[in-house]
């Protein structure tokens, strides 16, 4: 059986611990391979590696780093085939969603690519007499990433790529439920010319973790995973003086107006609900049908599921996969099992693919949920869309701006004065606009807000760069014995 080892110093590093943790198949429910979890003194080993590179590496130019982003930016493209194999083989979703996901990891390095531009400080000429004053940003130190099963590829992306070009070194700890691509992009910053070290990546679970959030010579943490851990994430890094951005849970919520296309707001409903087996913070998991629209729209999604071919990555012709274990994939048919009073349109469980080999479960669409029961209140992550019924736009916004978190939403209208009105009501992060999955593009930030989000600054984009590097401000005089004197009093500017 494979091992998927650590990366530590540039190069792979077999697991000394002695428990084994299993990396599924989950097109055929078979073992793949196995990771031995990182040990408290492993995972202090890659900080300290990584803390010896980081004087290095931080004196290296701008350009220098911008050189070697731009570098692993042109091998990410020419492996990314590579890439989306792996991600298809152990997370399970389909080779062209893989592939979008590589796609959209891409993006970041492009944007880091060109981080000198905006890491550009401010100069005051003259601020007093014979002062200057200017402002410069300067990167914290070793830092560390915790990610999570559903982008194994483009999360890691969105804070290595930010990190590293401001001139902090790395520690990646990946989901242990699909960890070979971290390996994969580790080797290529190290054919890009990132020096040993500046790159680390520990298999793992929960020591891992807290050996990151404890160990002093870790001076940020970015987290992207459930709201309950986000908030224990965020809790002790914070307390323990880290800089901690943790992003948590979503129930986006798609509000769809009466005067919508009705043909095209099912489509996105789709596309938005199922792709990647709804295994996506971004993904549609409400849909907020207003008015009179409600059942032709439940009538359209119901024709368009009948339509999706569920099935393994390695059939050309699937378009939704599997869930990434069989513990996860039982707990979201369980919502299916006890609907309460909704009615359950379709049933994912009678999909042929539920019943043979793999974690498959078929897409499933439930009508009239009530606002008050766990297929509402729960983030279930998985391939089931409820329909919340309301009379009017007010009562959509009210929904979405009472529910607890503020990851992503959308408005689907021909009104642009309701879309107008709409972007300024709703309490979010991320709003579409007849766009289903809002997910910003790179040069922008993502981030939700409320239980969505634990921090102050969004990942990626021009607020991931400020996340990674922190202000400094020098006031300078150079001297001249002429107008040298002795002043007790406070600075003034005159």
């Amino acid at each position: 059986m494979r091992e998927i080892k650590h990366w530590i110093d540039g190069r792979a590093l077999a697991g000394g611990g002695a428990s084994r943790l299993p990396v599924f198949d989950p097109a055929t429910g078979e073992q793949q391979a196995y990771v031995v979890p990182a040990t408290e003194q492993e995972t202090g080993r890659a900080v300290a590696t990584a803390l010896a590179a980081y004087p290095g590496w931080r004196a290296a130019s701008l350009s220098r780093r911008a050189e070697v982003m731009f570098r692993f930016r042109e091998l990410v493209d020419a492996n990314r085939k590579e890439i989306a194999a792996l991600v298809s083989a152990e997370h399970g979703k389909t080779v062209a969603d893989a592939e979008g996901e590589v796609a959209r990891g891409l993006e970041n390095a492009e944007f880091a690519a060109g981080a000198p531009h905006l890491l550009k400080g401010g100069y005051s000429e003259q601020a007093a007499g014979g002062v200057d004053v200017y402002s410069i940003r300067q990167p914290l130190g070793v830092v560390a990433g915790i990610t999570p099963f559903n982008f194994p590829a483009m999360v890691p992306m969105w804070m290595f790529c930010n990190a590293l070009v401001c001139g902090n070194t790395f520690v990646l700890k990946p989901s242990e439920k699909d960890p070979s691509v971290s390996l994969l992009l580790a080797d290529l910053l190290r054919q890009a010319g990132l020096p040993d070290g500046a790159f680390n990546v520990v298999q793992g679970d929960r020591t891992a973790v807290e050996t990151l959030l404890s160990h002093r010579d870790v001076q940020a943490v970015s987290f992207v995973g459930s709201t309950p851990v986000a908030r224990h994430i965020y809790e002790t890094g914070t307390r323990r003086g880290k800089r901690v951005q943790a992003l948590g849970g979503a129930k986006n919520h798609m509000v769809v107006l009466p005067d919508a296309d009705i043909g095209a707001a099912a489509d996105a409903a789709v596309s938005a609900g199922y792709g990647s087996a709804g295994e996506r913070c971004m993904a549609v998991s409400v849909v907020v049908a207003v008015g009179a629209g409600a059942d032709p729209l439940v009538a359209a999604i119901r024709d368009r599921i009948a339509r999706i071919t569920v099935g393994p990555a390695t059939d050309p012709a699937a378009q939704m996969g599997p869930l990434i274990s069989a513990e996860h994939r039982d707990r979201v048919a369980g919502y299916l099992a006890e609907p309460g009073t909704a009615e359950v349109v379709v049933d994912g469980r009678d999909d042929p693919a539920s019943r043979g080999p793999g974690f498959f479960l078929g897409a499933s669409l439930v009508d009239r949920v009530g606002t008050d029961t766990p297929l509402y209140t729960d983030e279930i992550f998985g391939p089931v869309l409820s329909v919340v019924r309301v009379d009017t736009y007010e009562q959509a916004v009210a929904l979405v701006n009472d529910n607890p978190y503020g990851n992503g939403t959308a408005i689907f209208t021909r009104d642009g004065g309701a879309a107008r009105r709409f972007q300024y009501d709703v309490v979010c992060g991320m709003v579409g606009v007849n766009v289903p999955v809002p997910v910003p593009v790179a040069y922008y930030s993502f981030g939700g807000w409320k239980s969505s989000l634990f921090g102050d600054l969004h990942m990626y984009g021009p607020e991931g760069l400020q996340f990674y590097t922190r202000g400094k401000v020098v006031t300078a005089r150079w001297p001249d014995p002429a107008t040298s004197a002795v002043d007790l009093g406070f600075p003034k500017v005159r």
